[in-house]
Order: structure tokens, then C-alpha cells, then sequence
């Protein structure tokens, strides 16, 4: 029972992770990788073996993706990026047919994750408040802008005075125009959620965002603060949501009980490994009820509180590169 890590790029942490949790029930099972350019992934060259795959618009990839499980014995499947999520909650029950199992959640739920307008509707019925959107002729300064379906931070905007708003952000259908959260006054939390086959929250873990370069968290610590009952209270179950969720907060810093919520990301994010080696062991979970059939109980208290992360740069040394 093999284990595939899909667009691994940088993801070094997360796939080794998934190598010790996994090679402590069999050292003989391996931990994979693809990428569209394996030899540029740092991930890809820690992996027990890599493949090269075709990109996410290409027609086969999920044969691709099926093919490559039935060579290698693979049995289940971690996706880490934004645009594949969807196809693959799609396409879930043909993996699962051939003894395949994908950790991802439900189409439905998939959907409202990946449109922001969404999500934000989400909130508002599970009573979590989200930012509030103005139309592009009736909004107030500042205001912070952003696309629909949009990741890593990409193609946003804070705009404090009009003078900077162009046509660009008027004539683009995607881009929200939304009440702008100072951080001034607010704390943003990336929390860490993960959420059984029975489809119930496990753990919740936050993470208190400290510094972010390219749309990934540099420093960050945990914090078991207000936001744990506030998930657990809020979240304790959704229909469809399975393996690890990564949820966006705003906390105000004086008023715990003012809390906003941004966005969730049905996936392993960038910070994930603070939250691992806090103890909130979701890798070991996902191996237990997905290989070997357990069922996970409640784990908020396994966790490390006030764990600070500060990340460097390393180095892959490839040998022989001719690219």
C-alpha cells in the first residue's frame, strides 16, 4: 500500500512526514511523487521515486493518475494544490473503484471552497460571520480586493484610497471588493482542521500567522486561543469535508469573540508542518482510517500550545543535471 504526493514542487516537509508515518507500519511501502517538472522539485528528489506528470489542464491526467497507481501498488492519493482539487473530487469514485482512495472532499463542498463568494455564504450559515462584499459603485475605503477562485495570494489588492482602484479592478467580474480587516486590529489565524471519514472535526489547530513570503507562511505559531470552541462549536461537522482543511480567521486583538472568516482550502497548506510537529498527527490519522480501516477519535489535546516556526532556505543537490 503505496502512498502518492501529487504536485509535490517544494512540499519537502509534508512528503517526508508522510515517509516516517508510513514506513512505521511497513518500511517496504513507498512514498511517491509527481510534478509536471520533477527534476525542478525539491519534494520530488526527497521521494522514495518520482514521475513526471502531465499538467492539470491536460485531458489525461486522471487516467495518468490511475494508470501510475495500478503499475506502483499505490492505494492512496494526497493532493496538495488548488486547481486539480475539483477533478479529482469528480473523479473520486473511479479511484475508488480500483481500490484507490483520494482524500478529498465532496464535489459540493470542494465547490464552495473554491469560490470565494461561496465559502463566505458557508460562514454565514454555519454563524461565522465573513467580510463584508460591496457592489463596484457603492463601497467604502479601504477595501480589500480579490478574485473569486483565487490562491497564494495572488492578484490582490489594499487599497486605501481611491486613486488606486483602475479599470482593471472595475471591468474584472472576478475580483471582490470586500470590507477591508486591519491587521492593525485583527490577527490572522491559518487554522488547521481535520475532519474524518464520518466527516466530524477531530482537531482543530491555529495557527497565528507572523510572516508570509509568496503566499506561504515564513513564521508562524500555535495558539490555543478562543478560535478552538469557536471551530468546535461552529464546525463540528460538514457534509462532505474529509482529511485535512485549512481554514482562514481573522480574531479581532482585544475582542476574542469578533471572529471572520476568510476561506478554507480542502487541502495540506504550506504551514501544515508546525501543526505535525505540534503533535496534531493528521498524516498518521489519514494512514489509520484510510489503510488500516481505524476510526479516529477526538484530538484536540494532542497538540503543543505556543510552538514558534521560523523557516530558512535548504538545498537539493541534483547530480548530473543536463535540463
Amino acid at each position: 500500500m503505496n502512498i502518492l504526493i501529487t504536485s509535490a514542487g517544494r512540499r519537502v516537509s509534508l512528503l517526508r512526514s508522510f515517509q516516517k508515518e508510513l514506513k512505521k507500519i511497513n518500511p517496504s511501502y513507498k512514498v511517491y511523487a509527481i510534478d509536471s517538472d520533477p527534476l525542478l522539485s525539491a519534494a520530488c528528489h526527497v521521494a522514495d521515486e518520482y514521475f513526471k506528470a502531465p499538467r492539470l489542464d491536460e485531458s489525461n491526467y486522471i487516467d495518468y493518475l490511475l494508470n501510475l497507481c495500478k503499475i506502483h501498488d499505490i492505494g492512496l492519493i494526497i493532493p496538495t494544490i488548488d486547481t486539480e482539487l475539483l477533478e479529482l473530487a469528480k473523479n473520486k469514485a473511479r479511484f475508488e473503484a480500483q481500490g484507490i482512495a483520494v482524500v478529498i472532499s465532496s464535489i459540493e463542498f470542494v465547490s464552495k471552497c473554491r469560490d470565494k463568494r461561496l465559502i463566505h455564504k458557508f460562514f454565514e450559515e454555519h454563524n461565522i460571520d465573513a467580510p463584508k462584499e460591496y457592489t463596484k459603485d457603492n463601497y467604502n475605503i479601504p477595501i480589500f480586493i480579490k478574485p473569486t477562485d483565487g490562491s497564494r495570494s495572488f492578484d490582490t489588492y489594499i487599497i486605501k484610497s481611491k486613486q488606486y482602484l483602475n479599470e482593471y479592478h472595475f471591468a474584472n467580474e472576478k475580483l471582490m471588493f470586500l470590507e477591508y480587516l486591519d491587521h492593525d486590529l485583527y490577527d490572522e489565524y491559518t487554522c488547521d482542521l481535520y475532519f474524518g471519514k464520518d466527516y466530524k472535526l477531530k482537531c482543530a489547530v491555529p495557527r497565528k500567522r507572523i510572516e508570509i513570503r509568496d503566499g506561504e507562511v515564513y513564521k508562524a505559531v500555535t495558539n490555543d486561543n478562543a478560535l478552538v470552541p469557536f471551530i468546535r462549536r461552529n464546525l463540528s461537522y460538514i457534509d462532505g469535508a474529509v482529511g485535512c482543511l485549512t481554514a482562514q480567521f481573522f480574531m479581532n486583538k482585544t475582542d476574542d469573540e469578533k471572529i471572520y472568516g476568510i476561506e478554507i482550502n480542502p487541502r495540506f497548506g504550506g504551514g501544515y508542518p508546525l501543526t505535525y510537529l505540534s503533535g496534531a498527527n493528521f498524516i498518521k490519522w489519514i494512514i489509520e482510517e484510510y489503510i488500516l480501516g481505524k476510526t479516529i477519535d477526538d484530538q484536540f489535546n494532542v497538540w503543543e500550545n505556543n510552538l514558534l516556526m521560523i523557516r530558512y532556505d535548504d538545498e537539493i543537490l541534483v547530480h548530473g543535471y543536463k535540463g
